[in-house]
């Protein structure tokens, strides 16, 4: 069953999508929260932005995950995406993969504010949640701003996954965050990235791999489950994340299910 709401979020409404599993109205047992992005495009193809979805609920639902999602729809206008999901404005390595220096970014402190500080305690109100069992899990850029959520509040964010991570908008300042953070109290950090992220542009598969390495190698030496998972010609779209999503589940919290016989995955990267 999937539940709606709206929010305010930088002065303007914000849908917020909550998946309850099957056994919710049947039992009083309370749920871990897994928080995600660009909720469009988490549950329904009709909602989602490009016409494809994870339909993590299908899988949630067959596989009877006794989790609740709570999916926040990314704000689709010009640039406001890259803005909210980046902490800081792009840096120097952003320009080696995009061929130009950006602006763009530096509200992904006040959207994770929001999280922790407004919809976090409004779940926790309103849902058998566990309060102390909340992860966080994003794709693309959505990865990016986990991560930076899961450094700031490790303490609130217990598990973290970055499918496809666009860390590369933000590399200097992430790195350099992670080094920093505390994060003795992280359980577990799935990553991923395809090696052919860039499609027909090698340079660009070659610089995203080698950017979620870089989080990946400073993040395994402070966490000691940490997975880095390196999928064989996998590409940066919803077709190809959308076969992946059951391994994540299984990495992040062991929601086994048909995720065991995911073939795209090829290794991992100790």
């Amino acid at each position: 069953m999937i539940e709606t709401f709206i929010v305010p979020l930088f002065n303007k409404e914000r849908q917020i999508r909550v998946y309850l599993p099957k056994s919710y109205s049947s039992t009083a047992m309370r749920y871990p929260v897994l928080y995600m992005h660009d909720g469009q495009n988490v549950f329904n193809n009709h909602d989602a932005i490009g016409g494809v979805s994870l339909d993590l609920h299908d899988y949630l639902d067959e596989h009877a995950v006794d989790l609740i999602v709570v999916a926040i729809d990314q704000n689709p206008e010009g640039e406001e995406r890259i803005h909210e999901y980046c902490p800081w404005t792009n840096g120097e390595f952003s320009v080696k993969l995009l061929g130009y220096q950006s602006s763009a970014g530096g509200k992904g402190k006040a959207y994770i504010d929001f999280v922790v500080q407004q919809l976090k305690p409004l779940i926790d109100r309103n849902y058998r949640s566990k309060a102390d069992a909340s992860y966080m899990a994003g794709i693309s850029l959505g990865g990016l701003i986990s991560v930076y959520a899961a450094c700031m509040y490790p303490q609130v964010f217990k598990r973290v996954a970055g499918i496809s991570s666009g860390f590369y908008r933000n590399q200097e300042e992430i790195e350099k965050l992670a080094v920093q953070a505390d994060l003795s109290l992280l359980e577990r950090v799935y990553l991923d990235c395809g090696t052919n992220e860039g499609r027909h542009d090698e340079e660009i598969s070659k610089l995203a791999l080698e950017s979620n390495r870089r989080v990946y190698d400073i993040l395994k030496g402070k966490v000691e489950d940490t997975r880095f998972q390196v999928i064989d010609n996998g590409e940066h779209h919803y077709e190809a994340f959308k076969k992946r999503i059951p391994e994540v589940l299984v990495s992040l919290i062991g929601a086994r299910g048909k995720a065991s016989a995911v073939s795209t995955v090829t290794n991992r990267a100790d």
